[in-house]
């Protein structure tokens, strides 16, 4: 097995000049911001191409690949980090096998297939599963596995994402709201704000209930895992236990760090508001994000009088369409 995104190699990726990733529009919320008297602006990397902010850090892990003379690369998400690192591969002329678990969605895979021309293999109910067969074939086949968030080459094109927000708010932002699976956004933004934006007051971690693995764990000060692993509907948060090294940074970073755990209910509503709103359609693992806005109660929970100006994270998802989301609503009883 062959990772790629460690310290011995991060000199390689700062080789790469021209990032795979868009610099995504930063809008203001008029509505939101006169009902919640703060200032509410969505960062929209649900605008990427591949469909999330994963190819912001996939992409410059791939890049890396390749200035290293790989040929190929293996990912073992059937979400979007799959669907990033095929789209990566493809724009710079790599072989690319994803392994997804069987409970992968069939659009995802005719997307990798057929779009991406990526090589599927199903293997294993669950990432876990999937993941060991990714590391055999990446050992094999002696290509790198391109990991969906503990990478330090996918932190440090995150972080890409506050300087974006610096440049375009023309001052630091005081509060930046994103969902936490596995832990690789909110690491970039932590490194993001100590580069670009040093006088944010506060970064807020949203998960859902069912998937709150970072919650636990930096309650606790130390990683812990899921009982009875991932329930809640937000699939793409669904590490059973979060990055050790992220868990370390974010206890490291109490001051400005904070968490918030919202239902399943909560998030499908906020990516019902959020498409009504700004006529674009997320996972609930965003809605999550965005339920901390569009629900007042949790605004009050997790802005402060310092909180005025907040961006959130719009961390997109592909792996979502018209009839999911009403498959969704329906199913949680969520009415307009």
């Amino acid at each position: 097995m062959t990772y790629l995104g460690y310290a011995t190699i991060v000199a390689g990726a700062a080789a790469v000049t021209r990032p795979l990733h868009a610099a995504t529009p930063l809008v203001r919320s008029a509505g939101l911001s006169r009902s919640l008297g703060r200032e509410i602006y969505f960062k929209l990397d649900c605008l990427q191409e591949p469909g999330s902010f994963k190819l912001r850090g996939i992409g410059r892990v791939v890049q890396a690949a390749k200035e290293k003379g790989a040929k190929g690369v293996v990912s073992s998400s059937g979400g979007n980090a799959g669907i990033a690192t095929a789209f990566a591969a493809q724009r710079l002329g790599l072989d690319c096998t994803v392994v997804l678990p069987s409970s992968t969605p069939s659009s995802v895979r005719a997307t990798l297939e057929e779009i991406y021309c990526a090589t599927v293999v199903v293997r294993g109910a669950v990432w876990d599963e999937a993941n060991v067969e990714a590391e055999r074939i990446s050992r094999d086949s002696q290509s790198p596995l391109v990991h969906p968030f503990d990478d330090p080459i996918a932190w440090d094109g995150h972080a890409s994402m506050v300087e974006e927000i610096v440049a375009d708010l023309g001052r630091h932002p005081d509060c930046i709201v994103v969902s936490v699976g596995g832990g690789g956004l909110l690491m970039g933004t932590l490194l993001g704000v100590e580069r670009h934006a040093p006088q944010t007051h506060r970064i807020v971690a949203v998960e859902t209930q069912g998937a709150d693995s970072f919650a636990r764990s930096f309650q606790a000060g130390c990683p812990v895992a899921l009982p009875g692993g991932i329930t809640s509907i937000a699939k793409s948060l669904g590490a059973t236990t979060p990055s050790p090294t992220i868990l370390r940074k974010a206890l490291d970073s109490k001051n400005i760090v904070t968490t918030k755990v919202v239902s399943d209910a909560d998030a499908l509503r906020a990516c019902l508001a959020f498409a009504n709103e700004r006529r674009f359609l997320v996972e609930p693992a965003c809605g999550a994000s965005l339920a901390t806005v569009y629900d007042p109660r949790h605004a009050d929970d997790v802005f402060d009088d310092h909180c005025r100006t907040v961006v959130i994270q719009v961390c997109g998802g592909a792996v979502v369409d018209f009839s999911m989301l009403r498959a969704w609503l329906e199913n949680h009883h969520v009415v307009n």
